[in-house]
């Protein structure tokens, strides 16, 4: 598995190769990561020629969040197969413009080249298609909906007084709209919410000094509560304890997190934007706002939080849906059975 920096990070991407790599040996595989040093862009793509040395297997599984610095050390037909495995689309989706152009013909040079390309949902895979990419060679290998194991810890009170308590599950970066959430609870009544705030504040440094200077100010005073990064079995008992799941992200690829917060049996509140539309309904497993619009989050925030029947119904509704979706079990099966096609289709077919 050819990464980027420690394997070991919080984001939905890592976690689910992560979840991969503990879930192979019963699948008769093992996993071992390569990663490219986390350096500026592009500089990290010097180091193509020792990962493609180090990323000796069976298969190669390339990270989309790699793509574009093995991708030129490729040969047009590597000898051994490689898989792209895609939690974002060509050009990724936290870069500027500049970055963007740039790495787009990157990424598209890195894909070109495996035979197989995973993507963590439907939506990214119609986005490939739609960009040229062969739908035969798209595959779609969703996150699993099961939680860890909450470790027995204690349940904890995230209402404190109020009369729900909202979590947010987001590394600080622009697209997840932790500020955007911000206004929308600090125009609640004071009474009715709780906001939990669990991810990397540090992920990005300028945005996060936003997020701070926005909680500062005293009608968030209380309101909030930043945890930081915690371990996953400590959110799954955040999950639990709370009474609604939102973020507002303008783009998500799949959205572990939703899908989390469904099985948990939380009704989640977001834009209509990304894959939400199409993990929750509008108005049966959630309440889903216009993009931008901070009254229309307020409104839905407040419905839910006032609303015990509400609540309970959509709620319900999310578990039952989020228990047809497959479990990290399931999609370890689909994830290395398409592996060893990609391995025997290369061995009959042989080098070009």
């Amino acid at each position: 598995m050819v990464t980027l920096g420690d394997p070991g990070r919080l984001t939905g991407g890592y976690r689910y190769h992560r979840r991969m790599a503990e879930l192979a040996p019963a699948r008769g595989a093992t996993v071992d990561f390569v990663s490219f040093p986390d350096l500026p862009f592009p500089l990290s793509m010097l180091a193509g020629p020792a990962v493609r040395r180090r990323a000796k297997a069976d298969v190669v599984v390339l990270d989309s969040i790699a793509a574009a610095f093995l991708g030129p050390w490729l040969p047009r037909r590597p000898r051994t197969p490689t898989v792209g495995s895609l939690h974002q689309p060509p050009g990724g989706i936290d870069h500027g413009p500049v970055r963007r152009g740039l790495q787009v013909p990157l990424d598209r040079w890195a894909y070109r080249r495996a035979c197989l390309l995973l993507v963590a949902s439907q939506a990214l895979g119609d986005e490939l298609v739609a960009q040229g990419y062969p739908r035969e060679r798209v595959r779609v290998v969703p996150p699993g909906r099961d939680l860890p194991v909450s470790s027995g810890r204690s349940a904890v009170d995230l209402r404190r007084g109020r009369q729900a308590g909202l979590l947010c599950v987001a590394n600080w970066v622009e697209r997840k709209g932790i500020l955007d959430l911000l206004e929308a609870v600090a125009g609640l009544p004071e009474r009715l919410a709780t906001l939990h705030l669990v991810g990397d504040d540090q992920a990005d440094p300028r945005y996060s000094a936003r997020v701070r200077a926005r909680l500062s100010r005293p009608d968030l005073t209380g309101r909030v509560v930043v945890h930081g990064p915690v371990p996953a079995e400590q959110v799954a008992v955040l999950y639990r304890e709370a009474d609604v799941f939102v973020l507002p992200s303008l783009r998500e690829p799949y959205g572990t997190v939703w899908g989390e917060a469904m099985a948990a049996g939380l009704p989640v509140v977001g834009w209509s934007a990304g894959n939400l539309p199409h993990l929750a309904e509008d108005g049966r497993e959630g309440l889903l706002a216009s993009p931008g619009d901070v009254a229309g989050l307020r409104h839905a925030l407040g419905r839910l939080s006032e609303d015990d029947d509400l609540r309970r119904r959509l709620a319900a509704a999310a578990a039952r849906r989020a228990a047809a979706r497959p479990t990290w079990a399931q999609s370890a099966d689909l994830f290395f059975a398409a592996l060893r096609e990609a391995a025997l289709v290369d061995h009959a077919t042989g080098p070009a």
